[in-house]
This record gives C-alpha cells, sequence and structure tokens, in this order.
C-alpha cells in the first residue's frame, strides 16, 4: 500500500518555474515506478513525466519535454517534477501516480489527491 501527498502548487506567470513535491508513504517506495499526470478542467486526465524504481529512465510528454524534470528521492521517499518556461496551457491539477509495473500509466494503482497548477498570461 502506498500514500502519496502532492505540494509545491501555485499561481505563477507565464515564463516562470514551479517545484511539484509528492511524498509517499510505504516502505517498498522504491519498487514502485513514479509519475505526475495532469487535468485541465473540462479535459481529460493525461500523462506528463514518468520515472523508474532507479531513476536511469525519465520520460516525457512531447508538451513538456524539455521544461519539465522528473526526480526521485528513494531515501527520502520523494518524488519532484521541475516545470520550468510554464505556459497557460500547463494549467492545471496535477496528480503524482505509483505503479508496482515497470511503467506509470492511466491505470496506475495508487494516486495522490492532487495539487493545482495556475499559469496566468
Amino acid at each position: 500500500q502506498v500514500q502519496l501527498v502532492e505540494s509545491g502548487g501555485g499561481l505563477v506567470q507565464a515564463g516562470g518555474s514551479l517545484r511539484l513535491s509528492c511524498e509517499a508513504s510505504g516502505r517498498t517506495f522504491s519498487r514502485y515506478a513514479m509519475g505526475w499526470f495532469r487535468q485541465a478542467p473540462g479535459k481529460e486526465r493525461e500523462f506528463v513525466a514518468g520515472i523508474n524504481w532507479s531513476s536511469s529512465n525519465t520520460y516525457y510528454a512531447d508538451s513538456v519535454q524539455g521544461r519539465f524534470t522528473i526526480s526521485r528521492d528513494n531515501a527520502k521517499n520523494m518524488v519532484y517534477l521541475q516545470m520550468n518556461s510554464l505556459k497557460p496551457e500547463d494549467t492545471a491539477v496535477y496528480y503524482c501516480a505509483a505503479d508496482p509495473r515497470l511503467r506509470v500509466g492511466l491505470s496506475s494503482d495508487y494516486w495522490g489527491q492532487g495539487t493545482q497548477v495556475t499559469v496566468s498570461s
């Protein structure tokens, strides 16, 4: 069982940066693939970024490639999403996800409650 709590969301101007954090409970955190998803009003939840258990593999949605960076610290049970060059279209609720399989996806087993990110133009 893994519980996830996101933090770090807020209001930022276009071009600015934010760093999201996700704290995970559970002794087996290091065995899980982790990732970030987002959902804008009226839209479906979409994948943003993922990372495998050892941080040897990271993968991103095309829309954030080169602007966002996912990382994790297994010793602290933490996952991060550094978001740079933010755009108004990045506005959404951002969710942390955990999955015992190799990669996260929309069917991942565990989800946080979400944190709001709002980018003003």
